[in-house]
């Protein structure tokens, strides 16, 4: 039993298969009707008006209608397109059983617990007959499919057939008059249009189900006896012929398979069992844990059964309808009809070859599964699951090829899956033992070999080698060095494609495609919501596939499209160009045309054979949506543009490839400010002036013109703009004009007419217009405005613009392929707008003299234009602009003369240097803070990055310089390069040069020292604490220099935990105890000797003073020992040894065993002796106690104690 689609659900008591689409209802026992789609698996729709349960449903076969009968005593008919209930037939007392469609009259047939059968016309919306005669509920009735009959079954314990020929006679030739009447009588007495023709009586215990054979006089079913019976009809009687045992409980449903000799019953003992209809014996038995089944259902044209059940239902088939096939060179082997065939592409003869042994068990599923083919010895294997799999080897004798008739004794044997590994041998999977035995045509095991996963099937792999596939991977194993060469983790993997090279593979699941490579590494996966069913590789290297419903193709990266849909499911053989053989459920061989334009179109410019691809643009019917969207996508607009007719799509095209000349052509089309205005914004991002004018002049959009005048420096038009503002009685507009020109008497008068007098008057003072002034002074009187004393006044003038008029500089670079070859497609539409890109826009646009117009409506200057094209001028309309050959006219730099696509853009230095690096340094120089943050993370455990923000800042200023060009352009940023040379290649970018480096840090050791021996020990620790921080970001070239840093980070972190405890040493004052301890303690930090002898004199002098002679004196050893150069040390030194050695005893116990070699803890200052645990910082290496893990390093602040860290990374010769 092959499971295809199973739902839970409330308890099913009716289904019903569509005729065409992969659909099914399902009536459930909570009232709702369920309509799936089986093949995605997914519900479309639910229709939920019965009250309780609905116990029947039937789709028309042709109508969009389907009948649903229910407890609530109604028949409902629906229209599914509609989602709603078209009527309810009433008539019925009791529950309804069933209700079917007839296949051919607009009847319904309904069966009831009110003991009637009903037949209603569903145009009409009547009862048309009522058949009585049972004595018990009417459990079902269903129509024969071609003649005039009903089988009804009742609890009764009698099967009834029905005949109706009378009422298809008054349907198709309405009785008269006298027949009408005899209606009326037929609700009480049952009508004589449908009589009883036969009672079959046989059954011990109510039946429950009964339906007719297809084609045969046979009628089977199903009772509470728990026996299944089939019954023969002829013209005068029916008789029982046998009854089938098996069921443990009451058979629920039982039918003759449309297509196979078989009855399929199922049964409240949970039970669906299969029996052969001739042999009447039982074939197969499937079982569920929990739930009884209720309703069976064949699917009318296709190998399909459903079943209904407590919690849901399934859908079925009961035998794989897959030919086992074989394809080597030019033909295909496969099995039909217990026969081996084999058919040659080339002249599509198909020829039997040799017939198969039929399996002895009679259970289903046991036809041949796979077939492989060697051809140097015309030998054949074939699997199938007969005793549990098993394989035939049947060698193709050379004489009978034409006739096939001889029956051959093949060898046999047991076995997962056979398949051939070389010319003469072939290995066998033993799953018991996860082993492959390899046979030679004897069939005798020339060797065994282990598999290297838990095998559950093997296919060809290339000589010698075996595609083993487990649970969720695959791997490729050779059997000669018995080495795994691939391996890829998969969903279960069903079949297995090579291509003819063996360079590729495909692997095929239910809803996936893997591609990989002969290695397996993997390439692409394809998901698919329908079942992938079989594919082939076309000779470009394609993928083409089918599911249950399309033809599909997936290209090496991945994309993938369909090619055409199918009616029914076929299996892909072999594809030559564009005809794809394929064999369908049937064993035929059937030769598809497919158009492979398409997916060879976006093969060529995914290889980049943009030759192909602009022969294909020519010649081919290419266009859709998909394909515009698909080259855009890709990055190849300019292509897209090619295939498109509609203006809104050209513009967007033209403007994502900057070609400004066809933008324009459509936005003169479209003619919608939205379109102007961004045809405006993408011409200013190139430069070209001309047209962002035109554009700001199609839509009035008087403000940008004014500003682009003013950027572009053009003066001229600026007072024009001012003239036009007043036309329009902008005052607004009018100010801004005249502040953008700088026209003081102008901005003056403005402020006065629009009665602004006190700021005409400070303006006009400002600027030194005495005359005017004093005027607006006396209108003015007593409200004169008093200027601020003491301030000097600055002119406010716009700066000139060093780059005027023209349009920008573009870079010349080369045509694009499609720019130049696809010149000549759309020559005729390039035609329009030629001229209009050819004009100096410039010049032209004159907006006309308005010194003399009154205030009015700006469309009297807008129309000016027009009256200049009669002077010879040539005016705004730009298409029919006449020049004279000889004129220079600058063309605007994407004319399309001189067409070029803008060279793509280099990679950023910045973004070279993080893929070259990493070192964090050049990460912080290239601006990444984040990745550099990560790998001082990773490398040095460095979680406290705030000391470092300034150096990071630094670090990425310091590494650029900063250049001005001109005012109207930004500054441009330069990177600098370490050890840059003139005789570098430019293309070659070097390493950032970098602000820190090792020579600085060790000045700064130097005044460290220095600091330290002056006694400012803040000082001091502020500077050794700052080489701590440089040191992550420093770049150092040779192995030699990486341990010079190190051996710099060991120096300074101890002079920074000395100083540290020196200066908590002086902030205790009343803590003798822990003032010695700590003294004491920095003798043992690594020192220069100059500082190891202050520290010493230090604490023996500390020591004394506080009565612990014998400490005392041990520290005056040490420093004696050092042979100190200042004679008072080593006096005093003597004296106090002296001391010690009469009065050997310490006044307090202090916690410090100068005997027991111990470092101290960064955190806490306590000793951690030999021999006990404590954790490091994984940067600076200072010790602590395990307390402190987590925490961030008290001695250089950055990292956190303990946690994990690769290392120091500061030269780049430390990761080549």
């Amino acid at each position: 039993m092959l499971t295809k689609f199973e739902t839970k659900s409330n308890r099913v008591k009716g289904l019903s298969f569509h005729s065409k689409r992969p659909w099914i209802l399902a009536s459930l026992h909570s009232g709702v009707i369920q309509l799936w789609d089986y093949r995605m698996g997914t519900l479309i729709d639910r229709f939920d008006e019965h009250d309780g349960p609905v116990r029947g449903v039937h789709f028309h076969n042709s109508q969009p209608l389907f009948v649903s009968g229910g407890d609530d005593y109604k028949i409902k008919v629906w229209n599914y397109k509609l989602h709603r209930c078209l009527f309810t037939l009433l008539g019925h007392l009791d529950y309804i059983r069933t209700v079917q469609f007839h296949h051919e009259y607009p009847w319904i047939v309904s069966a009831s617990d009110d003991q009637t059968i009903r037949i209603w016309n569903w145009q009409s919306r009547t009862c048309i007959s009522v058949l009585t005669g049972h004595n018990h509920y009417v459990m079902c009735a269903l129509f024969h499919p071609k003649e005039d009959l009903v089988v009804s079954a009742s609890l009764d314990q009698t099967v009834r057939v029905w005949d109706i020929g009378a009422l298809r006679k008054k349907t198709v030739s309405p009785a008269d008059d006298i027949l009408r009447l005899s209606q009326m009588n037929t609700d009480f007495f049952g009508g004589v249009d449908a009589v009883v023709k036969y009672v079959l009586e046989g059954h011990d215990r109510g039946v429950n189900w009964a339906s007719f054979h297809p084609t045969l006089p046979l009628v089977v079913s199903g009772a509470d006896d728990r026996q299944v019976k089939i019954w023969r009809m002829n013209d005068t009687k029916a008789w029982e012929v046998d009854t089938l045992r098996g069921h443990m409980n009451n058979v629920s449903c039982v039918l003759f398979h449309a297509r196979q000799e078989i009855i399929v019953s199922n049964s409240e003992d949970k039970s669906i069992r299969v029996w052969d209809a001739t042999k009447r014996t039982g074939l197969q038995t499937f079982r569920r844990e929990h739930d009884r089944f209720w309703i069976l259902v064949c699917h009318p044209e296709m190998n399909l059964l459903a079943a209904g059940h407590d919690s849901g239902m399934i859908v079925f088939k009961l035998e794989r309808e897959r030919p086992a096939f074989s394809v080597s060179g030019d033909v295909v082997y496969y099995v039909k009809d217990r026969f081996l065939r084999f058919y040659e592409y080339s002249t599509q003869k198909d020829t039997q070859v040799l017939p198969i042994r039929r399996p002895g068990s009679t259970s289903l599923n046991q036809g041949p599964r796979t077939l492989s083919y060697s051809p140097t010895e015309n030998a054949v294997l074939i699997c199938s699951e007969t005793d549990g799999g098993s394989y035939e080897l049947y060698i193709i004798p050379k004489d009978s090829f034409a006739r096939g008739e001889t029956v051959q004794e093949a060898k046999r044997g047991i076995g997962g899956s056979a398949v051939f590994v070389a010319r003469n041998r072939f290995a066998v999977l033993e799953k018991s033992s996860n082993q492959v035995s390899v046979k030679n045509l004897k069939n005798e095991v020339v060797k065994k070999s282990p598999l290297p996963v838990s095998t559950d099937a093997i296919f060809y792999a290339g000589t010698g080698n075996l595609l083993c596939r487990a649970e969720d991977r695959v791997v490729i194993f050779d059997l000669q060095q018995r080495m795994v060469l691939g391996d890829l983790q998969t969903s279960f993997v069903r079949y297995v494609v090579w291509s003819s090279d063996m360079e590729s593979v495909a692997l095929l699941s239910k809803h996936s495609i893997i591609i990989a490579d002969k290695k397996l590494s993997h390439r692409c996966t394809l998901h698919e919501t329908i079942r992938v069913k079989s594919g082939a590789w076309d000779d470009n290297g394609v993928f083409i596939y089918t599911t249950l419903t399309h033809i599909k193709y997936c290209l090496p990266n991945g994309d993938s499209g369909i090619i055409r849909t199918l009616d029914v499911p076929v299996y892909i053989t072999k594809i030559f160009g564009s005809t794809i053989f394929c064999l369908d459920r049937d064993g035929k061989n059937r030769p598809i045309i497919i158009d492979s334009t398409e997916y060879v179109f976006k093969l060529s410019l995914l290889r980049k054979r943009y030759d192909h691809v602009m022969s294909m643009i020519r010649n081919s019917e290419l266009c859709g949506q998909a394909m515009i969207a698909y080259l855009q996508q890709k990055g190849f607009p300019e292509v897209a543009l090619h295939f498109v007719k509609d203006e809104r799509t050209r513009f967007n095209l033209a403007l994502e490839s900057g070609n400004i000349q066809i933008a324009v052509a459509s936005a003169k089309e479209i003619d919608e400010k939205d379109y102007w205005y961004r045809l405006g914004v993408e011409a200013l991002r190139q430069g070209n002036a001309g047209i962002v004018e035109y554009a700001y002049q199609r839509t009035k959009n008087f403000e940008r013109l004014s500003f682009l005048y003013l950027i572009t420096g053009n003066s001229d038009k600026l007072s024009k703009m001012m003239k036009i503002a007043e036309v329009k009685n902008d005052v607004m507009g009018q100010f801004h004009n005249a502040l953008y020109l700088g026209d003081i008497q102008e901005r003056v008068k403005i402020l006065e007419n629009a009665g602004h007098l006190p700021l005409a008057y400070i303006t006009a003072k400002v600027h030194g217009l005495h005359d005017v002034a004093e005027r607006l002074a006396a209108e003015l009187g007593d409200n004169v405005p008093s200027l601020p004393e003491g301030r000097s006044a600055s002119l406010l003038i716009p700066p000139r613009p060093m780059l005027c008029g023209g349009d920008w500089p573009l870079l010349t670079v080369t045509k694009g392929i499609f720019e130049g070859g696809l010149d000549n497609v759309g020559r005729g539409a390039h035609d329009e707008y030629e001229d209009a890109a050819d004009a100096d826009w410039g010049e032209e646009l004159e907006i006309g003299e308005v010194e003399n117009m009154q205030n009015g409506d700006i469309s009297m200057v807008l129309e000016d234009e027009d009256v200049q094209e009669e002077n010879g001028e040539g005016g705004w309309d730009l298409e029919d602009l006449e020049l004279p050959p000889d004129m220079e006219t600058p063309k605007t730099a994407t004319a399309r003369s001189s067409v070029f696509i803008a060279p793509t853009t280099g990679m950023p230095v910045s973004q070279i240097w993080v893929q070259k690096s990493s070192l964090a340094a050049e990460h912080v120089v290239a601006g990444n803070f984040d990745t550099a943050m990560r790998l001082l993370s990773r490398q040095l455990g460095i979680k406290n990055f705030s000391p470092l923000k300034q150096l990071f800042i630094d670090l990425h200023m310091g590494s650029h310089t900063y250049m001005r060009a001109f005012s109207s352009a930004p500054v441009i940023l330069y990177a600098v390069e370490r050890g840059w040379s003139e005789s570098a290649s430019p293309n070659v970018r070097g390493p950032p040069a970098l602000v820190f480096n090792f020579s600085q840090l060790e000045e700064k050791l130097k005044a460290g020292y220095k600091a330290t021996t002056a006694g400012k020990f803040s000082e001091a620790s502020r500077l050794f604490q700052g080489i701590l921080h440089t040191i992550p970001l420093i770049v150092v070239e040779s192995r030699r220099e990486v341990d010079e840093v190190k051996e710099l980070i060991g120096i300074v972190k101890e002079y920074v935990l000395g100083l540290q405890m020196e200066v908590k040493r002086r902030e205790l004052k009343d803590d003798p105890v822990r003032q010695q301890e700590l003294a004491a303690y920095f003798t043992h930090c690594t020192l220069q000797m100059p500082h190891l002898r202050l520290a010493l004199l230090n604490a023996m002098t500390v020591c004394y003073k506080a009565g612990n002679l014998n400490t005392a004196g041990n520290f005056a050893r040490r420093l004696l020992e050092g042979n100190p150069t200042a004679e008072n040390q080593a006096r005093t030194a003597r004296q106090v040894l002296q001391a010690a050695e009469r009065n050997m005893r310490d006044k307090t116990q202090l916690n410090y065993d100068f005997r027991n070699p111990f470092v101290v803890c960064g955190a806490t200052y306590v000793p951690i002796y030999r021999g006990q645990k404590d954790v490091l910082c994984p940067y600076c290496s200072s010790h602590f106690v395990l307390s402190q893990e987590g925490q961030i390093c008290t001695v250089c602040d950055l990292a956190v104690i303990g946690s994990d860290a690769s290392g120091l990374l500061c030269s780049p010769s430390q990761v080549r």
